[in-house]
C-alpha cells in the first residue's frame, strides 16, 4: 500500500470517527442546584466551617418557621 493510499485511509477513518462522535446520544443537561441546595451540599462536607453552614440552615428554617406563625396570628389564622 503506497503512503498516499495510507493517509487517505487514516483521514476517511478519522472523519468516520469523528462522524460517529458527534452522532452519540447527548446525555440531558444537567440541572442547576438552587441556593438552599447548594448550601446544603456544602454543610454535607468534610471541609472547614461546613458546620457553620448547617447550623446557618437551621437558623434559617426557625425563623422562617416564626415568621409564619406570627403571619397566621395576625391574620387571625
Amino acid at each position: 500500500m503506497s503512503a498516499a493510499r495510507r493517509r487517505v485511509g487514516v483521514a476517511l477513518a478519522l472523519i468516520a470517527a469523528s462522524a460517529l462522535a458527534s452522532c452519540a446520544q447527548k446525555s440531558e443537561p444537567r440541572r442547576e442546584l438552587t441556593e438552599r441546595e447548594r448550601d446544603s451540599t456544602l454543610g454535607k462536607s468534610v471541609i472547614p466551617g461546613a458546620a457553620a453552614v448547617t447550623r446557618t440552615l437551621e437558623a434559617s428554617d426557625s425563623a422562617a418557621a416564626r415568621a409564619g406563625r406570627m403571619d397566621g396570628t395576625v391574620s387571625g389564622q
